[in-house]
């Protein structure tokens, strides 16, 4: 953490899983440093805290904490260097493109009343059709 930092500025922050959701607590973690990533709160290379420390940090199993990063460096979001951590990698304007209309569709999927499910759902047949 540089002088100018304070701890609030620390990825995950305030921010917490809701344990209340439907939706996964890893997949709450995912979307959370995916959207951080696109907005550029988590800029290129930046080191995510290891998954032990997040884990007791968030109040999660390490294994909820370990799917996510997993996925987000199956996805290419993250990349995992060994002894020097995960870090944020570099996204494309493509990406930040398709992140906003992803963004667009959820926020108009809730204001509708669906539930993720039938969300994904809808994003499965559209996809199947296209």
């Amino acid at each position: 953490m540089t002088p100018a930092e304070s701890v609030a500025d620390r990825f995950p922050g305030v921010w917490k899983p809701n344990q209340a959701s439907s939706v996964p607590l890893f997949e709450q973690l995912r979307l959370n440093i995916i959207e951080r990533a696109d907005n550029g709160t988590l800029a290129p290379g930046t080191r995510l805290p290891a998954v032990r420390n997040l884990a007791a940090e968030l109040g999660v199993a390490p294994h909820t904490v370990a799917r996510a990063y997993k996925e987000l460096e199956a996805a290419g979001i993250v990349a995992t260097r060994g002894r020097n951590g995960t870090v944020v990698c570099a996204r494309d304007e493509a990406w930040s493109s398709l992140s906003a209309a992803a963004a667009d569709f959820a926020a108009a999927a809730k204001a509708q009343g669906a539930s993720f499910a039938e969300a994904v759902q809808l994003l499965a047949a559209a996809y199947d059709r296209e």
